[in-house]
């Protein structure tokens, strides 16, 4: 299976804290050093960035890595689906398919 095209995300946040919030770009540099950024770490600099706002959740999506990351933490920290869920604000029925996929 090819692996899909992904936004140089490193890139637009650059950017975006050059030009725009540069007084930001200190907190933010931890992030945009590792080496691959995943569906988290673009959510965390999006928190970082603009503080917290609802968020609209159609258009998120998640890698698998991140996937694993998620229900690795439910498995660490001994949470329900629905602590889970208002914790990473996803839906309970999207963690319990992801339980039935990836465990």
């Amino acid at each position: 299976m090819e692996e899909a095209i992904r936004p140089n995300y490193r890139k637009l946040y650059t950017d975006m804290l050059d030009w725009k919030y540069p007084e930001k770009k200190e907190a933010c540099a931890e992030v945009l050093k590792k080496r691959n950024l995943e569906a988290l770490d673009v959510i965390t600099l999006n928190t970082m960035i603009f503080g917290e706002r609802k968020s609209n959740q159609k258009h998120k999506s998640y890698d698998k890595n991140s996937i694993l990351e998620i229900l690795a933490y439910q498995e660490k920290n001994p949470c329900s689906n629905k602590e889970l869920s208002l914790l990473f604000k996803i839906s309970r029925n999207t963690i319990t398919k992801w339980k039935r996929i990836y465990v």
